[in-house]
């Protein structure tokens, strides 16, 4: 499963772009990756670690502004379509999982 976190919150004084900061850097410190501006991602092993992110996350939440959690499965993510200017790329890989033997 892939935890997507999209967000659009105010900017337009110190004090909101240090609520901006902080959302982020949380997102950061859980391990989402920026796919966009304002758009991160997670790689999550199971449907109910992906739960246990969003309610992390949820706590970071500020209290202006919005923010979208959602959840694709890896084959869902793999058919998203990602481009560069008009050159089409790849779709990133899920991490390798760990195995202990």
């Amino acid at each position: 499963m892939w935890c997507f976190t999209l967000f659009d919150l105010p900017v337009d004084s110190k004090a909101a772009r240090r609520r901006y900061t902080r959302f982020r850097t949380a997102l950061l410190k859980e391990g989402m990756t920026m796919l966009q501006f304002s758009v991160y991602a997670r790689y999550c092993a199971s449907e109910e670690s992906g739960e246990i992110l969003k309610t992390k996350i949820r706590g970071q939440i500020p209290e202006d502004g919005q923010v979208r959690l959602l959840m694709v499965t890896d084959r869902q993510f793999g058919k998203m379509e990602v481009f560069y200017g008009k050159k089409r790329k790849p779709v990133e890989d899920p991490p390798m999982q760990l195995s202990f033997f």
